[in-house]
């Protein structure tokens, strides 16, 4: 036995597999270092259970003792079985790929084939259509010569040149020879067998991911038209007809201004062609700049176009404004407007009618809004009502009212006869050129007297039926329901005396009674159809607002679906908040709505523009100098309505003298906000809230930056509020009132002290702390303080009448024997708006 028996020989097998160590140095450095790693030996297994010549079994892998220390029989058969699995795992993965290898080559050179294949038949397509287009085109020639040589005289065969004639013949050889049959053949073959893959080239699906590595079919292709585009051109070429198409004429409609590139729009041009225009006639631009109506008016007759030159005010003529016939006018409720003074009854003889409650739910018990409502005679005839607020701030209101009215309904209280406000709603009545209906109220008072009224109103120029005139009036009470009866009887013979119709077949027209900013509804208008017919969906342009109808509400609170002429309803779905009379107009497509919008936005910020530059500097400096002395009260309002804002403001404006004025920095529809709050603050003005209230963040900020928010429900403590702050700052009155003479009868020089004179008190009395004038001939020629007062040689506080005093004055020594002096006391009185 050998010394090496029964252990482990050390070997290579097979070249070693190169790999990285990573070696770390002092101060965190490192480096990566190349070494050669060793395979290790692989043993290979003898047969497992091989018997000898004697019957007995032979261990697997032979004798113990030259097998690995420590494994036994079956770890050496379980490894041999993995290596021999491992081995045909690679064997059947070698032969996968070898297969997949050679599929890929075929693929690709199939593809290339197919490609190579498609360009052929391409090129020789175009080859026969080429080649077709020429023959056509010198078919057409040879047969226009011999159109021309048939119309021409004939000539005698001597005068022909020989020349000539063999060059004529060799033509008419060549003409005579037929195109070749192969060619043909081969041409109607192509056009009748279709390309292959052309199809799947103009119509190909999805781009596989195949296709994109093997740069096969995917990625743009042409079109079917892109094709038919190109071999018409190739043909039109081939024949000589490659002219350009006859040029089509179009007219342009021209605004007042307009961008370069919506230019060559509108003309069908290309850009580039219309800024190259402009820079020859010297005008470097580019297609983004806004040229003028006369500029452009050039260059589209330079392109032989005409020209319709519109205006901005265009846009409105989509407003259908066609007067309706007299077949298509069906009868419409009358619309009665409730008007009188406060406290006179208006609502409440409403509510008796609506057998309703509508004044419990008003602040303060009076009409802060105008109300529309619509409700049903006994006879059936709908009548659709406008209550009016009657405070002298709501005059705008009242104004509104009687301009979309046919009735007027002038309530009067029986107890109180004809006030400011009535005589205002007579003038609104007349200006409207409305009929009137006089409702005396209150009847049921004791103390009322129905004939004053009809006796004051002939002040007015009103004359009722019971003195010989032709306005109906009507004794009523709303509290106990007297002659509500005989009032809906009067309204309802003069609506049919009025014959009211209107055409609701049409685009709804109607005017916006009140506007309001709802905080769960967005924009909401309480809108008065008077015309037409208004539908749910309908898109609408109202004063410098547009919108879509989303939703209709009618004075019940109900949704509806449409409204007809003399309809109320609230209308949700505006952009914006609009302003209250503005008038509503159905239109066909937002985009007309939305141009005419904007049109008046820029018009009304053109006219408040151009009110702002008609003030001259010397107009400006003229204005300032004299503000100088005036104080101011700024202020800032936000309502829940517009016509409560406007109301407040007309009411601010009216508060003030030559001395103190009030002046709104802003006024709104809605909440009020944190960029109020933020204008308040920088203007140091209070805000006040009509019937609305601040939001979170608004108070939160007020409190922090110390701006005042006031909150009221009637109009008129608003009103009184800033009337008490506006007189605040008038200056105090002060007033005089004298107290009595002394005679100067001699001037004393006195050290330290000055000239002092003796005085006798001829009336009332001297005091110290009261103020002097000296009088010289009755003029006045000092007016100051008293510096002393003595009687002999003590200081005393007063002097009464016929007794002698000193006086010396404060700073003045110019006294003479002879002078008055004249003592007076100043009182300062606070005054008030």
């Amino acid at each position: 036995m050998s010394e090496n028996d029964g252990k482990k020989t050390l070997g290579v097998r097979g070249p070693g597999r190169p790999g990285q160590v990573k070696q770390s140095f002092s101060h965190g450095r490192t480096k990566n270092v190349v070494v050669e790693t060793k395979r290790k030996r692989v043993v290979t297994p003898k047969p497992s259970t091989a018997k000898s010549e004697g019957g007995s079994a032979k261990p697997i892998g032979g004798d113990p003792k030259k097998r690995p220390a420590g494994i036994t029989d079956a770890e050496l058969e379980r490894r041999m079985k993995a290596l021999a699995a491992a081995r045909a795992r690679e064997a059947d993965d070698a032969k996968e790929r070898e297969e997949e290898e050679a599929r890929r080559t075929e693929e690709r050179e199939r593809r290339r084939r197919e490609i190579e294949e498609r360009e052929q038949e391409e090129r020789e397509r175009e080859e026969a259509i080429k080649a077709k287009a020429e023959d056509d085109a010198r078919r057409l020639r040879e047969e226009e010569e011999a159109k021309k040589k048939a119309a021409e005289p004939k000539a005698a065969p001597a005068a022909a040149d020989p020349s000539e004639a063999q060059a004529r013949e060799q033509r008419g050889q060549k003409t005579a020879v037929p195109a070749r049959p192969d060619r043909d053949a081969r041409e109607k073959e192509r056009q009748a067998k279709p390309v292959k893959g052309a199809e799947d080239k103009r119509r190909g699906g999805k781009l596989t991911v195949n296709q994109a590595l093997t740069g096969g079919e995917g990625g743009r292709q042409r079109s079917m038209a892109s094709m038919k585009r190109q071999q018409e051109r190739a043909r039109r070429k081939a024949m000589g007809q490659n002219q350009d198409r006859e040029k089509v004429t179009r007219t342009v409609q021209l605004p007042e201004a307009i961008v370069v590139s919506e230019l060559a729009n509108r003309m069908s041009e290309r850009v580039a062609d219309v800024v190259k225009a402009l820079m020859q006639n010297g005008m470097m631009v580019t297609q983004t700049q806004t040229i003028d109506q006369d500029t452009a008016e050039l260059v589209i007759e330079e392109f032989g176009h005409k020209v319709q030159r519109v205006s901005a005010s265009d846009v409105e003529q989509v407003i259908e404004q066609t007067a309706d016939r007299a077949d298509d006018l069906q009868p419409r409720a009358p619309i009665i407007t409730i008007m009188g003074h406060v406290d006179h009854g208006k609502t409440s003889i409403l509510d008796a009618i609506r057998k309703a409650r509508v004044v419990h739910g008003e602040a303060g018990g009076i009409t802060q809004h105008i109300g529309a409502y619509q409700v049903q005679s006994e006879s059936g005839t709908p009548l659709t009502f406008l209550d009016t607020p009657g405070h002298a701030a709501f005059t705008s209101m009242r104004a509104r009212g009687a301009q979309v009215t046919d009735i007027v309904v002038l309530v009067v209280a029986a107890d109180d006869a004809v006030m400011p406000q009535t005589i205002e709603a007579i003038h609104h009545a007349r200006a409207a050129k409305v009929p009137m209906i006089v409702a005396i109220n209150k009847v049921d008072r004791p103390e009322a007297n129905p004939d004053k009224v009809r006796t004051d109103l002939l002040q007015h120029e009103v004359i009722v039926e019971k003195l010989s005139g032709d306005v109906q009036d009507v004794e009523v009470s709303a509290k106990t329901g007297t002659g509500l009866d005989e009032l809906l009887e009067a309204i309802a013979l003069q609506a049919e005396f009025l014959e009211l119709k209107a055409n609701p077949d049409r685009p709804a027209e109607g005017a916006v009674i009140e506007a309001q900013l709802d905080v769960g509804r967005g924009p909401v208008a309480t809108v008065l159809v008077q015309r037409g017919t208004l539908r749910t969906g309908d898109i609408f342009v109202v004063g410098e607002q547009w919108g879509k109808v989303r939703a209709m509400e009618n004075d019940q609170g109900d949704r509806v679906t449409e409204a007809g002429p003399s309809v109320p309803v609230e209308v949700l779905g505006l952009n914006g908040t609009p302003q209250a009379g503005d008038v509503l107009n159905v239109v066909e497509t937002e985009g007309q709505a939305r141009e005419i919008a904007e049109y008046r936005q820029n018009a009304a910020k053109d006219k408040r523009a151009a009110a702002g530059a008609a003030t001259t500097l010397e107009q400006m400096m003229a204005k300032a100098k004299a503000d100088e002395n005036v104080a101011e009260l700024p202020i800032l309002v936000k309502a829940d309505v517009q016509g409560s804002a406007e109301a407040i403001v007309q009411a601010m404006e009216k508060i003030g003298n030559e001395e103190v004025r009030v002046r709104v920095l802003h006024y709104g529809v809605g909440a009020i906000t944190e960029t109020d709050v933020g204008l308040a603050e920088a203007s140091g003005a209070p805000i006040m809230g009509f019937n609305v209230r601040a939001n979170a963040s608004a108070r939160q900020t007020a409190n922090q930056k110390g701006v005042e928010i006031r909150y009221y429900s009637v109009i008129y403590d608003l009103v009184d509020d800033v009337k008490a702050a506006a007189s605040g700052l008038l200056s105090a009155e002060v007033r005089e009132h004298f107290i009595g003479y002394a005679e100067i009868r001699e001037v004393f020089r006195v050290t330290k002290v000055g000239n002092v004179a003796g005085c006798l008190v001829t009336e009332g009395q001297a005091r110290r702390a009261a103020g002097v004038r000296l009088l010289r001939d009755n003029v006045v020629i000092h007016e100051g303080t008293l510096k002393t007062l003595k009687r002999f040689k003590d200081e005393v506080s007063e002097v009464i009448s016929g007794q002698e005093c000193g006086m010396a004055f404060e700073n003045y020594d110019d006294i003479r024997p002879g002078d008055v002096i004249e003592i007076f006391t100043r009182e300062e009185v606070e005054r008030s708006l």
